[in-house]
Parts: C-alpha cells; structure tokens; sequence
C-alpha cells in the first residue's frame, strides 16, 4: 500500500522556488544580481539567496526558520547557464560529498516571468515601494482564490505576494528579503575541491537524451507531461501505454484512476490498495478508476482540466502516478506512458505528450 499528497493548485502556477514566475516582465531581466528571498508557499519557509553573474548561478537554500542559526544545515548550487549543468552539496557538512546534474528550461530565476498568472488576468490595485523598489500591485483571481503580488516597474521581479482564500487571511507565500544588483564576487562561483571529480565527470543525460532513450525516436515529437503550464484549450486527450524502444503497444494487465477535480482539492492524500490477486483499489480526493472505459489499450478522456493527477497500477509489477499538465496539439492530442518493464516499473517509465511524428495520431 502507498500513500502519497498531491501538491496542486493551479492558481499559483508560476510561483517557482526562487518566487518570481508571475507577470511578464516590463523590462530585460539582470544578469548580474544578488537577491534573497523566502518561499512558504508549502507551509515551512524556505530562504533562497540567488546570486548570478552572467551565465554562473550560485544558490544558498536553508530553512527560512533557522536562517540565522550558523549551524543550520544549507544546500549549495552551482548552476553553469550554457553548459545547462548543476551541482549541489551540503554545507557546513558536505561529507555526502557532490551531486551532479543537468537542466532545460526554467531554472529558478527570480527574475523570470510567464504571460499570465494561472491563466487569470490581472488587475493593478496601487503602487507602492516596496525596498527601495516602485512596485505596481496587482491581483488575479480564480477557482475561489486570489493572489496579490507587488512587482518591480522596472525588471519584474515579484517582491512579494499573498494568497488569500475565502474569508481567511491573506498568507505572504513570497517574500524578497534583500534585492541588490550590483555584481557578486566571482569567487562565489568556484566548485568547492571536494567536489572537482563529479565537476569533472560526464554530465547525466538531459532531458531530451532521456525522452529520446525511451521511445527511440525523435525527441522533438515528446514533452514531458508533469511539466506546466498546462493549457487552457479544449482537446480529448487520449491515454495509451507502449513499450519503451519498440513502442508497441500494452493493452491489458494495468489498471488506471484518474483525478479530474484537482482544482477544487486543496491537497488530497491518495492510497493505493492491492490484493494479494493484484487488484490495485484507488481511493482519496477525487479519484476514480476509469479502466473499465479502456478499448483496445486506448484510453479516451474528454472534459480534461489543464491538470490532473493521474494512477496506474500494474498489479506486482508496481504503480506509477504524477501530476499531468493537459497540452494540446490537436483536437485528439496522445498521452503516452512508455514503459521500460510492465513487470517491474521501476526500471523506469515516462508520461510523454505526443506534439508530432507518427504516434501523434491517435487510433481509430
């Protein structure tokens, strides 16, 4: 049996780690910065200091409560924005030693911005300044919440923001402590000696080596699917589970559950249940099971919402779940599951849209 919480709420899409992805920006983003800033979107807070200069990043993450505790446990990264590498290690205690790690896309930028908020427009409420900074304040609404948020004229930065829901009170689920735009040191950016043999090493694969390993063709026609934004457009999605490399299909021996309600949820706690026969039971939140509605190994849902929590359960073989954000290519758009081994899914699997190729048709 497992247990596991789903952490959704589609209204504050964009608030990333670093608590900045909200509004699209007035004015080109810095590339030479240093800003501190407390997340406690999911309940304990945590402190990040960004510092970047050009394309190296260094980010000090610790628990917002114990910030100043100088033996407080951190987590160091160093981020090389051309290489699309990352390290990370522990401080003041790296023994663990080094981890070594490649990126695509958004890295945790403060600076960075998406066009929308939730897919919610925005409204200016004031202006105010906000560390020394003019900031417009603005607020989007949707699916009984709102947000506001105090935005930097000038670069976009979101200095703070608050959640506020039904009747409760506002909670500041962002918060920049320290903004500065003057150059850090570049002795910030030098790999620690302990960690010169992980720096030295080959990368891991990316994520396009990853989708490319799996279904063996182009990565061009794939996007992973627990990645957001997930769209706002009308489409069926149409769910089907191959296998990994040869791509043919596995039409029988999985059971699937879907959750469609996701926005109205909250955080629902999900168990999963077998029998010693394999049967998997779904319960918790909005699930339900639709394999009853699978034909020919081909799953068809309509209605979707831009996310949803997805099950599958592959009797002894193991059981597989994420938080799939809807994208829409075409009218029918395929969600792929590919599967490196039915019977033991921990050999690895993936949740793939089709965007284009030749299983981008859905079957007949």
């Amino acid at each position: 049996m497992q247990a596991r919480a789903a952490a959704v709420c589609g209204v504050m899409f964009g608030l990333m780690a670093g608590g900045s992805t909200l509004l699209a920006q007035t004015a080109a983003a810095p590339t030479a910065y240093t800003v501190t800033v407390v997340n406690s979107m999911f309940g304990q807070g945590e402190q990040m200091k960004t510092s970047r200069l050009g394309s190296k990043v260094f980010v000090d993450q610790v628990s917002a409560g114990k910030a100043a505790d100088p033996s407080a446990p951190h987590i160091h990264t160093l981020y090389d924005l051309e290489k699309h590498r990352n390290m990370s290690w522990n401080w003041p205690d790296s023994s663990a030693g080094c981890s070594n790690g490649t990126f695509s896309g958004d890295w945790g930028d403060p600076f960075g911005s998406i066009d929308d908020l939730a897919g919610q427009a925005t409204k200016q409420v004031g202006t105010e300044t906000v560390l020394g900074f003019a900031a417009k304040v603005v607020e989007a609404s949707g699916q009984g919440m709102t947000i506001r948020a105090w935005v930097d004229t000038k670069t976009g930065l979101v200095l703070k923001a608050q959640l506020s829901q039904g009747g409760a009170v506002p909670k500041t689920i962002i918060e920049v402590k320290d903004a500065s735009l003057a150059p850090p040191p570049a002795s910030l950016f030098k790999v620690p000696a302990n960690c010169a043999a992980e720096a030295a090493a080959p990368p891991p694969p990316t994520e396009e080596e990853k989708i490319a390993a799996l279904p063996g063709g182009n990565p061009q026609d794939f996007i992973n699917a627990i990645y957001g934004p997930g769209s706002k457009d009308s489409c069926t999605v149409v769910f089907r589970v191959v296998k990994a490399g040869s791509m043919e299909p596995i039409a029988s021996g999985f059971q699937v559950a879907v959750d469609m309600n996701l926005a109205h949820e909250g955080r629902p706690s999900y168990t999963i249940g077998l029998s010693r026969e394999g049967h998997a039971t779904f319960t918790g939140g909005g699930l339900r099971e639709v394999t009853s509605q699978i034909r020919n190994g081909v799953l068809r849902l309509d209605g979707v919402p831009d996310h949803f929590d997805l099950e599958t359960a592959f009797g002894s073989g193991g059981s597989g779940s994420a938080l799939i954000y809807k994208q829409c290519f075409a009218p029918q758009t395929v969600l792929l599951y590919v599967v490196t081994n039915p019977d033991k899914l921990s050999d690895g699997a993936e949740f793939l849209w089709v965007k284009s190729g030749k299983y981008a048709a859905a079957p007949r």
